[in-house]
């Protein structure tokens, strides 16, 4: 949310929400190619045809999807906040909200490379907020006081399982949040942490799946056609690479993965299983997904409020 001392990216896994989730139907089949590989330099897999398997796993598109309703409650939170902080006579001026749309390449890609990697070096990533200069008011412990309030009074959530997840309880922060949630503040920040572990039990509970674990099975027979025997996990190979480089030839290891992994169907079958598997809990947990788009729903309306002024 806006005004926090921590990046976007690292809270996008506890506090990201969408409007509606991803429905999984029996019988899904997405292709990822539009045809087979007509060359080394051809795209295995389609950016559309990954978007669709990515936006498949129902948890994890409520957990990382960055739509209207969650851009408007951000920028409305910030609005709030600014407000405030100008009532209590201090100029706050925090990070842009993010358009709706731009959390999609936030989510996790859990089975390994789908696209062969960029030789372009690596985008830096986008600044934080200024630091405050030394000695001007924004440095001064009433201003802190009056963003974050007291530090010993901070909204402490757990999950089921010990995750927890820490807000400011009092301050502008505070109050911009209670404004779009009310008294549903503690619930949401535990409705998202059951999410994250939701979807981080889903991916675990997969590899038990049968349909996940024949693909698998294929895609273990291919490499060892293509000459990579004894590649277990796709996940596994893309972590261990740097050490394997020398080994297993470089990025022709991560050629035949792809190819693999287009030839056999794997992260088509890899997505929809693990959606059919997110799916369950959400069903084993229906309280879960309830009280997620009761709140979403509060926040918009809330959101809309403030931002009409």
């Amino acid at each position: 949310m806006s005004g926090t001392r921590r990046p976007r990216r690292a809270l996008l896994t506890l506090t990201a929400v969408v409007a509606a989730g991803a429905a999984v139907g029996a019988g899904t089949v997405l292709a990822l190619s539009d045809g087979p590989p007509q060359g080394e330099d051809r795209p295995l897999a389609t950016t559309a045809g990954l978007e669709r398997l990515h936006r498949l796993p129902p948890v994890t598109e409520r957990v990382f999807s960055w739509d209207g309703a969650q851009a408007r409650s951000a920028e409305a939170q910030r609005t709030y906040a600014i407000r405030c902080m100008t009532r209590a006579g201090f100029r706050y001026v925090p990070k842009a909200t993010p358009p709706a749309g731009s959390g999609a390449d936030e989510r996790p890609r859990p089975f390994g490379l789908e696209t062969a990697p960029s030789e372009a070096p690596p985008a830096a990533d986008q600044p934080g907020e200024t630091p405050p200069k030394p000695g001007s008011p924004e440095a001064s412990p009433a201003y802190a006081q009056a963003l974050f309030g007291d530090e010993n009074r901070r909204l402490t959530v757990k999950g089921t399982k010990g995750m927890s997840v820490s807000r400011p309880g009092e301050g502008c922060l505070a109050e911009a949040e209670t404004r779009m949630l009310g008294d549903g503040r503690a619930r949401w920040l535990q409705v998202r942490i059951m999410l994250f572990e939701g979807q981080e039990q889903a991916r675990t509970e997969v590899e038990k799946d049968p349909a996940f674990r024949n693909a698998t099975g294929r895609w273990q027979q291919c490499m060892e056609r293509a000459g990579f025997p004894g590649q277990r996990d796709p996940q596994a190979l893309l972590k261990t690479l740097p050490s394997q480089k020398a080994r297993l030839g470089g990025r022709d290891v991560l050629k035949a993965d792809l190819r693999c992994k287009s030839e056999t169907g794997y992260l088509t079958t890899a997505y929809t299983r693990l959606a059919a598997v997110q799916q369950r809990w959400l069903d084993a947990n229906p309280a879960v997904a309830k009280d997620w788009a009761a709140l979403l729903a509060r926040q918009d309306k809330a959101s809309r409020e403030v931002l009409a002024g």
